[in-house]
C-alpha cells in the first residue's frame, strides 16, 4: 500500500509543507509515504520523519512511479489544473486535491490569501485528514553527517528573485558590525550566488574561507542553520529552515506579505521587518522591491539586540 505527496518545488515549499507530510503519514500509518520532489531535496525527507521513498521528480513533471497505481495521491503542488492532470494519469484510488473545474476535479476550494502553511493543512483537514499547522520542526542532520557549526551567525544574502535581495552593501554593513561584536560571521548561498557572497564578506572586511556560498549541500546547510546563533536573510527558504530549527532569525520582506510566507505568529525567535505600506508599490526591474529598500541597516541590528535579548528570555523560561 503506498500513498504519493506531490511537492516537485523549492526548500521554502518543501519545508511550509512539512505539517502535511506528518498528517499524511499518521493518517496511513501501514503505508509507503512516497514524496516526489527534486533531487537537491532529498537530504531533508528523512529529517521529516514522515517520508519513505523519495522520488526524484522535476518541477511539474510526471513522478517516475512504477508499478501498481498508488492507493492515495496527495497534490500539495498547487490549485492545478496541470499537477491535477498529471496525478490523474496515475489511476489513484483516491486523489486529494483542491477543486478545479478545468479537469472536473472535486474537492476543497483554493483561498488565495492564505499562509502557505495552513493552505495544505486545510486540505487535508478538509478531505478528512487532521493536520497540525505548527508541526514546523525539522530533524538536525545526524551529527557525523556534517561538519561543526555551533554558533554561527549565518547572512544569506541571495534569492532567487532580485526583487528579494536586500542591497548588498547593507548585508556587509550589517556583517561588519556584528563582526565587531563578537559574532562568527559567515556567508552563505548558492553557487551562482558565491560572486555576491564573496562582495559581502569582502566589503565586510570577514576573510574569503568565512564565504560558504556553492560549498554546501543542502544537508550541511540545514545543519549550519540548525546550530547557527542567529540567521539574517530575506523572504527565501533559509528562512524557513530558520523556523523548522527555531533558530533566532531577522528575516526581510518586500513585497511578499509575511502573513503569507513567514513564521508563525506564536514563534517569537522570529522578527520579521516589514514595510506593508509599500508592499504593493510598483518596483523596478532588476532591484529589489521598495518595500525591502525601506529597510535600513540601523533597523536591521536593533531587531538583532531584541530577538537575541528574547532568546536569552527564552532560554532561561525553559
Amino acid at each position: 500500500m503506498r500513498v504519493l505527496v506531490y511537492r516537485a518545488l523549492g526548500l521554502g515549499d518543501f519545508l511550509t509543507a512539512v505539517p502535511a507530510y506528518r498528517a499524511v503519514a499518521r493518517a496511513f500509518p501501514a503505508y509507503d509515504v512516497c514524496l516526489a520532489a527534486p533531487e537537491p531535496l532529498r537530504p531533508l525527507a528523512p529529517l521529516t520523519a514522515a517520508v519513505d521513498t523519495f522520488l526524484l521528480t522535476a518541477e511539474l513533471t510526471a513522478p517516475p512511479w512504477t508499478g501498481p497505481p498508488p492507493d492515495v495521491v496527495v497534490n500539495l503542488h498547487g490549485r492545478g489544473p496541470q499537477s491535477h492532470v498529471l496525478l490523474q494519469a496515475l489511476g489513484a484510488r483516491r486523489l486529494v486535491a483542491f477543486a478545479c473545474p478545468e479537469v472536473a476535479m472535486p474537492g476543497p476550494a483554493w483561498r488565495a490569501a492564505e499562509h502557505e502553511v495552513t493552505r495544505w493543512c486545510r486540505l487535508l483537514e478538509e478531505s478528512g485528514v487532521p493536520a497540525d499547522p505548527d508541526d514546523l520542526d525539522l530533524a538536525p542532520p545526524p551529527a557525523g553527517d556534517a561538519p561543526p557549526y555551533q554558533g554561527t551567525t549565518v547572512l544569506h544574502p541571495g534569492a532567487a528573485d532580485v526583487a528579494r535581495r536586500w542591497p548588498a552593501g547593507r548585508f556587509a554593513a550589517v556583517a561588519a558590525a556584528l563582526a565587531d561584536a563578537g559574532h562568527h560571521v559567515v556567508v552563505t548561498g548558492v553557487d551562482a550566488e558565491r560572486p555576491l557572497a564573496l562582495a559581502v564578506a569582502s566589503a565586510a572586511g570577514l576573510p574569503p574561507e568565512r564565504v560558504l556560498a556553492g560549498g554546501l549541500q543542502l544537508g550541511d546547510l540545514a545543519a549550519l542553520v540548525a546550530q547557527a546563533r542567529l540567521v539574517i536573510c530575506g523572504d527565501t527558504g533559509v528562512a524557513h529552515l530558520a523556523t523548522a530549527y527555531r533558530t533566532p532569525s531577522v528575516l526581510l520582506f518586500g513585497a511578499m506579505s509575511p502573513r503569507l510566507w513567514g513564521p508563525p505568529a506564536g514563534r517569537r525567535q522570529h522578527r520579521v521587518l516589514w514595510h506593508g505600506d509599500l508592499a504593493g508599490t510598483p518596483g523596478s526591474a532588476g532591484a529589489p522591491h521598495p518595500a525591502l529598500l525601506a529597510i535600513g541597516v540601523e533597523e536591521v541590528l536593533g531587531a538583532v539586540t531584541d530577538v537575541e535579548r528574547n532568546a536569552v528570555r527564552l532560554q532561561q523560561s525553559l
